[in-house]
């Protein structure tokens, strides 16, 4: 059986086999796995990260930290098919969602190495502009920022095993900073074949990048105030991380992408048949049920005028009707089943929960058989979608997120200020996408809702021939959302830097603070 190794303190190590969690292909249900990081001394990972990763990263410059970001995503592009297979089997993803993990994760190591290579020989970031404090020049002022002298220690959900680590390793090497990277166990192998490949290629120092395969053990007790804790996952766990001891003793930063109830909001202006309506049709339909609906910016809610509502059910549930689940090595399969039994259980209780508020409208709330499956295995569920009873939708619709290709229609009057009014109750998400070709009313929803969510997805005629749709996480835009979504902030350009350094203000002479912040 294969075990997935650990890479810490330069070498690699396998715990003994049958001290491990079982890991099963989701569509088979066979035990492909075993993962465990028993027996790993976390205090050496961490001593050996910070000494020899930091270091080494803090003596290059932000170019030739780029350089090391673009040699991790060709070592990742060089074994993509492999890879491809790899989340096929081990992840349940079809190939197409495959590749927006995988693809992801090449492409957000290459957007960061090229930033890196614009940003040339300097060291330092710069903060703002610098300004005169005294009577004259003499007395300069100016901020910048510096990379923490720690260690990034990064806890990843199961739905990207490879994106997931790439987005934060990219802005923390760039930063400065060594990361010590914990995939979520149930789809660790991707992974681990990500950074077996990195580490093959021989592009990064020592120390730069280390993988825990497993638990974390008691990791979190040998973090100090210049480490960072990035966390994606579920609020119940960001939680018990936040509360921990040590890290709140020692004042570790701790950043967190949790739950989101995100929403699509179709604007009252949106005619049946125009481009913008079969836009959020197609994307609405893409968003729910992409990777399974298992993505942290999948559309849990749909907002949609009381008079448009008939039309709406017609065209969405005629679009999931194409959606085929099963095997993800079936050519007429476009939607795998989840991750793990855990999943599966977890949706179907949600799905239940919904039920009381909410009629089903299109699918069955059970466990479906997968095509190409063996009979009876595989943790399929089919595209589900709700409508709320009442207008607006109640209680649960706003309060829990079902992790899986489920959604639900709640009908309102059709003004912005209702619609983001509703958008609230969801008390933070990562992203809400408006539907609309009426700037005044996507304005006023902005002002009177622009706080509840990280990112607006602005959908209309005039982008419609580009639009990406609102679950991409795009490297130069914030991921991250206020509430329930965890309050924490990645990717966004150089913004995500800010995480992995101090700000510092600089006084004194203008030549002494000017020269080192050029430097």
């Amino acid at each position: 059986m294969k075990i997935p190794r650990s890479h810490v303190g330069g070498n690699w190590f396998q715990a003994k086999e049958g001290s491990g969690v079982e890991l099963r292909n989701p569509t088979t249900e066979e035990v492909i796995a075993s993962v465990s990081s028993s027996g790993l001394n976390m205090g050496e990972a961490v001593q050996h990260a910070r000494v020899k990763g930091g270091a080494a990263l803090r003596e290059l410059s932000h170019a030739s930290r780029g350089e090391l970001l673009i040699g991790m995503s060709k070592a990742i592009h060089s074994i993509r098919d492999e890879l491809l297979e790899l989340s096929m089997t081990s992840c349940g993803t079809t190939r197409k969602d495959s590749k927006f993990d995988i693809d992801g994760a090449s492409g957000t190591l290459y957007h960061y190495g090229s930033l890196g290579q614009e940003m040339g020989d300097s060291s330092i970031l710069e903060d703002g502009e610098g300004e005169q404090l005294g009577r004259s020049s003499v007395f300069w002022g100016r901020h910048a920022r510096v990379p923490r002298v720690g260690v990034a220690v990064h806890i990843n959900a199961f739905n990207f095993p490879a994106w997931g680590f790439a987005e934060k390793a990219a802005a923390a090497i760039l930063a400065g900073m060594p990361v010590i990277t914990k995939p979520a166990s149930s789809t660790c192998l991707v992974t681990e074949r990500c950074i077996e490949a990195i580490v093959d290629s021989g592009v990064l120092p020592d120390g730069v990048l280390s993988l825990i395969s497993g638990s974390v053990g008691d990791l979190f007790d040998h973090l100090n105030e210049q480490d960072v804790v990035a966390f994606t996952g579920s609020a119940d766990t960001a939680l018990k991380i936040r509360s921990h001891p040590n890290l709140l003793a020692r004042s570790v930063s701790v950043n967190i992408e949790a739950d989101s109830l995100n929403a699509a909001v179709l604007a009252s202006d949106v005619e049946p048949g125009s481009e913008t309506w079969n836009l959020f049709v197609r994307e609405v339909a893409k968003e729910v049920t992409q990777k399974s609906g298992q993505k942290c910016t999948a559309v849990r809610r749909i907002f949609i005028p009381e008079e448009s509502r008939d039309a709406v059910v017609e065209s969405l549930i005629e679009e999931l009707q194409t959606r085929v689940t099963g095997s993800p090595t079936d050519d007429s399969v476009n939607m795998g089943p989840l991750a793990t039994q855990d999943q599966l259980e977890s949706v179907l209780e949600g799905i239940s929960k919904l039920s009381e508020v909410a009629d089903m409208i299109h699918g069955t709330g059970k466990r479906c058989e997968g095509v190409g499956a063996p009979e009876g295995k595989g943790y399929f569920v089919a595209p589900t979608l709700f409508e709320a009873r009442e207008t607006g939708g109640a209680g649960v619709i706003h309060e829990l997120e079902v992790f899986g290709p489920v959604s639900t229609l709640c009908r309102y009057d059709g003004t912005s200020a209702t619609a983001a009014c509703l958008n609230s109750l969801g008390a933070g998400t990562l992203v809400t996408s408006l539907y609309s070709d009426s700037e005044e009313w996507t304005h006023d929803f902005l002002q009177k809702g622009g706080s509840y969510s990280g990112r607006f997805y602005l959908a209309s005629e005039r982008m419609a021939s580009q639009a990406p749709g609102s679950g991409l996480a795009l490297p130069s835009s914030l991921h991250g959302g206020p509430g329930r979504a965890g309050g924490g902030a990645e990717l966004g350009g150089l913004r995500a830097l800010d995480l992995y350094s101090q700000r510092i203000a600089l006084q004194g002479a203008k030549r002494t603070v000017e020269g080192f912040v050029r430097s």
